[in-house]
């Protein structure tokens, strides 16, 4: 496997994962009818960056990296992933995740927040786990899951330093 920034012209394989994954109505919160080129802005113009991992010469799967918040807290970043599901179970989202977290330490970012993980997305919380991250807030019936209805959601954070202000040596 192989992971790579994104490119333009990989917006139509990456468009399919996405249309995918909204349609499920299971773990983001883009509406079923997001458009092709909605889709395009929310993964290719407003991140820092966007990239995709590259397994059996396709694009199984693909995350961004963007500024969590501007000004003052955007040392912070947020990052969203999707993977195929033809894809799914193969060790591609921990690829993705792990890349990310060396690609915000390279990009300056202080710390990774996720703002919107579902809870019943039990995969991918155990998977935020594994890769450090902490669940540090429950929203209670904060998503609209479209088979289970309201269900929590949680905030997960990492910090991507071992620093925190005043301990510098």
């Amino acid at each position: 496997m192989e992971i790579r920034q994104a490119k333009t012209e990989d917006f139509d394989s990456i468009w399919l994962i996405l249309y995918e994954i909204f349609q499920e109505g299971a773990t983001y919160s883009f509406p079923p009818d997001t458009t092709k080129e909605e889709g395009f802005k929310i993964w290719m113009e407003t991140p820092a960056a966007t990239y995709v991992a590259i397994s059996d010469g396709k694009i199984a799967g693909t995350y961004f990296i963007k500024k969590n918040q501007p000004g003052l807290g955007a040392h912070v970043c947020n990052a969203g992933y999707a993977v195929s599901a033809l894809f799914r179970g193969h060790g591609i989202g921990k690829a993705m995740c792990e890349h990310s977290i060396l690609e915000a330490r390279r990009l300056g970012f202080k710390a990774m927040q996720y703002n919107l993980v579902v809870s019943t997305n039990t995969i991918a919380v155990n998977l935020w786990q594994d890769c450090g991250f902490q669940i540090i807030g429950t929203l209670p019936m904060a998503f609209n899951h479209m088979e289970k209805g309201l269900v929590d959601a949680y905030v997960m954070y990492q910090l991507l330093e071992n620093n925190r202000p005043g301990t510098e040596r």
